[in-house]
């Protein structure tokens, strides 16, 4: 969330920076900030008739003591009213807020100066690729077809059992799922990431603190009874642990890495590009998260982006980093990495991390501050990044490893963890 002070000081900025993310901010900008000027009038208000109550109190004991009993009840009387006066005003100043903070969660995040123009994925700026771009010939099998040959994915079991895009990982399919996970999990705190197992649920706090509530309520599910929602990421209970905490120096920097099934709706995703492992409901990820104070957050980003190309890098994938434009961005983000690998005999090139700053917009929502060294008070910046995002990885690896006689060659790193080096 942007705070009030940017809004206040640089309404001009704001409005010309969120164009590049192709959202027309104008209206609410300076609705915002005209509710700041009333809520901040009131404020006065309330504080003058606060203190004349105040006075006006002090009086009635110092007229009874007098004994000029009617005097003493025209301040009580007086009291009386500005109690009144008051009550009307919180009353007014919390309306004022509230519609303000209504507002508030509408405006998405500036995208950074790095972020090129563009609207769409076809304007996203290639910073770096690398291969070679593997041929497997004519007779090269997409994924959905080489897992059925070798049964270790059943797509069909999932629907019964649950519904499309639930599918049933199965013998060495299963296993090298968990490898993935597993080798994963093992970069990440070799460098540096410390390991949890948060809830696979979040509540609706959660959900705001990182930014997809009240954006993406659609694309979650959720559990209304309770009033908990399935993960669509590990970012959101991870970085939310760090909700409504005031973090030292010394704390610096915050690095943590998770594993997660996660859960989308992925509402409106069809044709052929959805097939077989492309677009899943449930699917497993690697995440890791940092907290940096702003000075370092862009090397922390640049740090985090080289790691995630190690972990595609080892696996042996071509693979492409893309910066994106400002209109294929997310809601919360300031700058946003993706890496995308070469599917071979699908010919296409597929998304498996995205890796963003946040700058100070999930923690103006989560309430995360650090002092700085003259002991104000400011708010963190927050980084994230997939590590990975095991589906399309899994495609990739099938596709580009597959032999002429059907079977999958497993990635070496990913052997001392099945147990098997072919499929």
């Amino acid at each position: 969330m942007l705070t009030l002070k940017l809004l206040r000081e640089q309404p001009e900025f704001v409005i010309e920076r969120l164009a590049v993310k192709h959202f027309d901010a104008k209206e609410i900008v300076y609705k915002i900030i005209e509710l700041d000027r009333t809520r901040r009038s009131l404020q006065g208000e309330l504080d003058a008739c606060l203190s004349q109550q105040k006075t006006a109190a002090a009086e009635i004991g110092k007229l009874m003591k007098e004994g000029r009993r009617d005097d003493a009840e025209a301040a009580k009387a007086e009291v009386g009213r500005l109690k009144e006066r008051s009550r009307s005003l919180e009353e007014q100043m919390a309306a004022s807020e509230k519609q303000q903070n209504e507002l508030l969660v509408l405006l998405p995040n500036l995208p950074c100066a790095m972020v090129p123009e563009g609207r769409t994925a076809e304007d996203n700026v290639v910073v770096k690729m690398e291969g070679p771009i593997p041929d497997l010939g004519e007779n090269a099998l997409p994924h959905w077809e080489l897992v059925k040959n070798l049964d270790i994915i059943d797509f069909d079991l999932g629907v019964k059992l649950t519904g499309a895009g639930f599918p049933v990982y199965k013998g060495k399919g299963a296993k090298i799922q968990r490898a993935l996970i597993s080798w994963f999990l093992e970069k990440n705190t070799d460098a540096g990431y410390l390991e949890y197992q948060p809830p696979y649920m979040v509540n609706e706090a959660s959900g705001f603190g990182t930014g997809q509530l009240p954006d993406k309520e659609g694309q979650m599910y959720c559990a209304p009874l309770d009033g908990f929602y399935m993960i669509p990421t590990a970012e959101v209970p991870v970085t939310n642990i760090y909700r409504d905490v005031i973090l030292k120096k010394e704390d610096f920097p915050v690095k943590m890495t998770a594993y997660t099934p996660c859960w989308r709706r992925e509402a409106g995703s069809y044709g052929k590009d959805v097939r077989g492992l492309n677009r899943l409901h449930q699917f497993d990820k690697v995440e890791i998260v940092r907290i940096e104070e702003p000075q370092n957050s862009y090397a922390a980003l640049d740090e985090m982006v080289a790691h995630v190309e190690s972990l595609v890098k080892g696996l042996g994938l071509p693979y492409r980093i893309l910066r994106l434009c400002g209109g294929d961005m997310s809601f919360t983000s300031a700058i946003t990495y993706d890496f995308e690998v070469f599917s071979a005999a699908q010919k296409r090139w597929l998304e498996v991390s995205s890796v963003s700053n946040f700058e100070s917009y999930q923690a103006n929502r989560l309430h995360l501050r650090y002092k700085d060294e003259n002991g104000k008070m400011q708010l963190a910046h927050t980084l994230n990044g997939s590590s990975l995002a095991l589906p399309r990885i899994l495609a990739a690896i099938i596709e580009n490893y597959q032999t002429q006689d059907g079977h999958i060659v497993v990635p070496e790193v990913l052997r001392k963890y099945t147990g098997f080096d072919i499929i």
